[in-house]
């Protein structure tokens, strides 16, 4: 059976690192979805590659950076890819059209503004064609529960892109916290700096938040470790002020945390996490995304900084700046091709692209695939519903329940 056909719905940073009609100022300068696609192709694990974006008139620029940064440097690797729409036109709806062109048992990856995950989604869904998410998977429970239910019906993969699960000391961690008793205490904070205001300006504060944005991250990695336990309740409190003085909507918040409840599934025991996340971080912090957490089991406790990593580079324009090519490694390698294969953010991709070819082939069934610590649907109701617990925590100034019993999930 052929590879898989990939479609690339959305066009910015993280697809392309092509931001304002130039390389992004952030450390993702040539995009990690694009490239990693690439390359997989070049690797014959998938075949056709397509791209779709509102505006078609972004096309040319983002071919003559692909072509420039990515193409120029590493091997002349291919970075063609179909279009939609037409250069020239702009069309919200044209991922519609990209999804029909591909044949059924196809890809996509969706990179767009949260409150379209789910539409677009489930148009894929529909159409028998397998779908990987960028976190969150979607912003509202509901939405998350029935996209499970139509992708079993369809029987294909939806995969959220928690790549912070393949880091590996969070992965060594989740093994090691199974040995530490039971879920006692999780705290996480995770931050970036201030210029990514300016990068989400459009939606930031209007569309979304920075805990759909980047609490999603250690949710899901507290949740990943727990599979005994079960969100109950969720108190959100957030801080003000900073991302309006620089110009983003009166409503949007500078640091959110979560303070969640978790209780043992036999009723026996109570655990705590407390997530926080922050996008006014200081510009110069010398690392784009500070990252880490504890965690305490009843007979033993983890600690993970994944800011600092033992390697740093000093200039005279940047100053100190800590490096993480464990997330993607832009380096060619010593054959000139792309050398970043073991990078945590290319993994997830890969695993994703492996799971919907075991499908594709009936080497892999989806409840199989639920069965490994793989963040697919049913691996990730627990962190939707925090997140949307916490959004409507916010909003209403009030504790949220989660109720969740034989498959069913509610917010009270």
């Amino acid at each position: 059976m052929a590879p898989p056909d990939v479609l690339m719905v959305g066009t910015g940073e993280y697809t392309t690192g092509y931001v304002g009609g130039a390389a992004s100022t952030s450390d993702k300068k040539v995009g990690v979805v694009g490239l990693t696609l690439f390359d997989l192709r070049r690797r014959g694990k998938v075949n056709n590659l397509s791209m779709v974006g509102v505006s078609g008139h972004k096309f040319p620029g983002i071919r003559a950076h692909l072509q420039k940064n990515i193409s120029e440097v590493y091997n002349n690797l291919d970075v063609n890819f179909t279009s939609f729409p037409a250069d020239g036109t702009s069309d919200p709806e044209a991922y519609k059209a990209a999804i029909d062109a591909l044949p059924a048992g196809s890809a996509i990856t969706i990179f767009t503004p949260d409150p379209t995950h789910y539409p677009i989604a489930l148009y894929a869904v529909q159409r028998k064609i397998h779908v990987l998410i960028t976190k969150p998977a979607t912003q509202l429970l509901r939405d998350h529960l029935d996209l499970l239910v139509e992708s079993r019906k369809h029987n294909v993969v939806v995969y959220i892109e928690h790549h912070k699960r393949f880091d590996p000391a969070y992965s060594d961690a989740r093994a090691k916290a199974a040995s530490l008793g039971d879920f006692n205490y999780f705290y996480s904070y995770m931050s970036q700096p201030k210029s990514q205001l300016e990068t989400f300006k459009a939606w930031a504060g209007m569309d979304s938040d920075i805990s759909y944005y980047l609490n999603s991250h250690h949710v899901d990695v507290c949740e990943s470790m727990v599979p005994e336990y079960v969100p109950v309740k969720v108190t959100a409190s957030a801080a003000t002020g900073t991302a309006v003085e620089l110009g983003c909507a009166k409503q949007t918040e500078d640091t959110i945390t979560l303070l969640v409840e978790w209780r043992k599934k036999d009723g026996s025991r109570m655990a705590t996490g407390v997530y926080t996340a922050s996008w006014t971080a200081p510009q110069r912090a010398g690392v784009h995304s500070n990252q880490y957490f504890h965690y305490m089991g009843s007979k033993g406790e983890i600690r993970v900084n994944q800011a600092k990593r033992g390697y740093d580079v000093t200039e005279d324009e940047a100053g100190l700046n800590w490096i993480n090519p464990f997330y993607m490694k832009y380096a060619p390698d010593e054959e000139g091709n792309f050398g970043g294969q073991t990078g945590y953010g290319y993994i997830s991709f890969e695993k994703f692209i492996d799971a919907v070819t075991a499908v594709n082939e009936g080497r892999l069934t989806l409840d199989q695939l639920d069965q490994r610590p793989i963040p697919t649907l049913k691996n990730t109701l627990a962190t939707t519903a925090i997140l949307h617990a916490g959004r409507i925590s916010l909003d209403e100034k009030r504790s949220v329940e989660i109720v969740s019993a034989e498959g069913k999930w509610e917010l009270k």
